[in-house]
């Protein structure tokens, strides 16, 4: 029987490499033929997700709450310390130095990211913004986002924290970041689907060790993280719970 394992759409394109060694590695440490499938979009992935063609998936946390709850997913590990956080970031020409300062019908550029949307748009609420009365500015990456802010195809964007801050250091001086958020409980993390859950212990152990490898040291180099932090089953369901709470 292969597995298949998949990563969250919105993995920075330069990591795509380490997330296949990654995926080799696993593969000899639990001794189980594992195969990863990338999909082009969120849309995609939940439909493989609905159809049980994913047992391991490193998940975004807008999607935790479907997995775990409707599919029976349960939490491995997460990177450690990360956070998803957002910002919301304008030209540096721009007057306008404070959210509340824009006005229904500006141009806000964003990607179809989930939980970085739904983040930047709970920011846009003290200028009384919402989906009803801004103009998206759709963009497949936030490199494109940061385009569309520059040749003035929008008035302001919606960025991922880390995002941003890998952005050139020439693209970051043609831009002001008007707020960011501190939410820090909010993460992607690793979840386990049903077949593999009689060895949850065991490769949430392989995970949290990889440290102690320097060979291991250099895939976790390759997807910028510095190692795993186990997930507690009671730290998802606050996650969840915050999540449903900021989407009502």
């Amino acid at each position: 029987m292969t597995l298949q394992f998949t990563v969250s759409p919105d993995f920075a394109p330069d990591r795509l490499s380490g997330w296949y060694i990654f995926n080799t590695w696993l593969q000899k440490q639990t001794g189980e033929a594992i195969h990863l499938e990338l999909y082009n979009d969120f849309q995609s992935q939940r439909n493989a997700i609905a159809a049980g063609k994913v047992d391991l998936i490193y998940a975004n946390p807008f999607d935790a709450a479907m997995l775990v709850r409707e599919h029976g997913f349960l939490p491995l590990v997460k990177a450690i310390n990360t956070a998803d956080e957002a910002l919301i970031a304008v030209r540096a020409e721009s007057g306008i130095t404070d959210v509340a300062q824009l006005q229904p019908g500006v141009r806000v550029a964003f990607t179809s990211h989930p939980d970085v949307h739904l983040i930047g748009m709970i920011m846009l609420e003290p200028a009384d913004l919402g989906s009803d009365n801004i103009v998206p500015v759709a963009a497949d990456s936030y490199v494109l986002v940061a385009k569309h802010l520059l040749k003035g195809e929008a008035e302001a964007g919606i960025f991922p924290a880390q995002a941003y801050d890998n952005l050139s250091a020439m693209v970051k001086s043609q831009l002001k970041v008007l707020v960011r958020s501190q939410i820090s409980v909010i993460h992607h993390a690793l979840l386990a689907g049903p077949r593999l859950q009689a060895r949850r212990a065991e490769i949430q152990a392989l995970l949290i060790n990889m440290n102690a490898d320097a060979k291991a040291v250099e895939i976790l180099k390759s997807l910028d993280f510095g190692g795993w932090e186990a997930v507690a089953d009671e730290a998802m369901e606050f996650m969840i719970d915050l999540m449903d709470t900021l989407n009502t």
